[in-house]
Parts: structure tokens; sequence; C-alpha cells
């Protein structure tokens, strides 16, 4: 049976992260994608995505999209028939990250959200290739449509995140894990760590991308999922 796609975009992202998916999958499955603006914590957040969705369905997160995905699972193990979790992680957030956040939203409160997310996207993002200004531009154009509100909320949602070690091990239904091979703000060492916990799952490197695959090799990114969602 053909479950709905639900699609949870990263942080200060929308349904543009995925749309060369949504161009693929929306032939032959219902596609949803989530917005992520609710609110300043991962329970709340996920709570809010919750009443959006069907029944049962395919979940599909990127980076804090992972993490929310993570929490549904959690909470509605019965209604999740597969998931995805890419350029995710399953860890609480360090101290040192915690404390790099706070000038990031002083900067942002300022007005200088798209220098925090450009220095942001470039650092950690993608990878070193003049090809990728592309993406850069319609990242921060997401980043700029969402706005400075919703950057500190994700942020501080970031922030006080749980662990989802024990979620993962109790994952009981088919899992892809896939990591672009130049992650550099989710590596590769984290997701060979879900693998490991996650009892029915298939990790996937994605060659030349880092932290968005979806928008950097994306018809590689598809053909993937194509075939797994099949199985």
């Amino acid at each position: 049976m053909k479950y709905p796609l639900v699609f949870i975009p990263g942080m200060m992202c929308d349904s543009r992260l995925f749309q060369p998916q949504i161009s693929e999958f929306s032939k032959q499955y219902l596609v949803c994608i989530t917005p992520v603006i609710y609110s300043d914590s991962i329970e709340k957040i996920s709570f809010e995505i919750l009443k959006q969705l069907p029944q049962k369905f395919t979940l599909i997160g990127l980076s804090m999209g992972g993490i929310l995905a993570m929490e549904i699972i959690k909470k509605v193990p019965e209604r999740v028939m597969k998931i995805v979790l890419m350029d995710t992680n399953f860890k609480s957030e360090t101290s040192e990250t915690k404390l790099k956040r706070i000038p990031q939203i002083k900067l942002a409160n300022e007005g200088k959200l798209e220098a925090v997310m450009k220095k942001q996207i470039l650092q950690h993002y993608l990878t070193e290739n003049k090809t990728n200004q592309k993406i850069l531009e319609l990242c921060l154009k997401m980043a700029k449509d969402l706005g400075k509100e919703i950057f500190i909320n994700q942020s501080k949602a970031l922030a006080a995140r749980q662990n989802y070690k024990e979620t993962l091990k109790n994952i009981k239904v088919p899992s892809l894990i896939i990591c672009g091979r130049y992650d550099r703000l989710c590596p590769i060492e984290v997701h060979r760590e879900m693998e490991s916990l996650i009892q029915y799952s298939t990790l996937e490197i994605i060659p030349d991308a880092a932290h968005l695959p979806t928008l950097e090799q994306p018809s590689y990114l598809n053909k993937i999922l194509k075939k797994w969602l099949l199985q």
C-alpha cells in the first residue's frame, strides 16, 4: 500500500527544500509538507504537525525535520508506516552549540538574520562548490520569508531538544537513514550510530552532497527513495 509521504523541512526551510522530491513523488503519492513554525519547543511543534497529518503515513525529515520525525514516531508509532531520517542528529545539543545560538539570536533581533544564515549555510550546509550559489540563494530566500521570530523559536527548540537514543531503539518499521558524504553539521558517524540503534534500518551515503542532498543531488536521492519506498 502506498501511504502518504509527509516531508518535514529543516531549520529555516519550507517546502522548497523538497521541491525536487515533490515534483517526482506527487505523481504516485499523496505528498504533505508540514511547516515548522508553531512554537519554541520540539514537543509543541510536533503536536501541531500531527493535527494536520493523515491517519497513517511515511515520515521523511531532514535536519530539524528529522528531529521532529523522531518526536512524532515516539508519540504515535502506530501511525508511522516507514521513516526516513536525513542529515539529522538524534543527540541532545552540545553546550558549545547552545552558546553559539546566543549571539545568533542577538544578531537576528538586530535585523541581521540574513548574515547569520549566510554564515551558517556556507560553514555547514553545502559542499565547497561554486555551482551551489543557487542553492545558497534559495536557502537565504526561505530564511528571509520565514523571518526572525521563527528563527528564534527554532533555535530555542533545537537547544532544548532531548536525546532520542531510546526512541530509535524502539522503532520497528522500515527505516532509511540518509547522509550527505560531506555533511559537517550532522556527520556520517552520527548516522552510523543511528543505523546501529534502529533494528530495520538501511544507511545511504549521498556522494557530492553535504547537509542538503535534497537540493544538491536530487536525482541521486530520488532514485534511492523511489527504490526503498517500493520495498
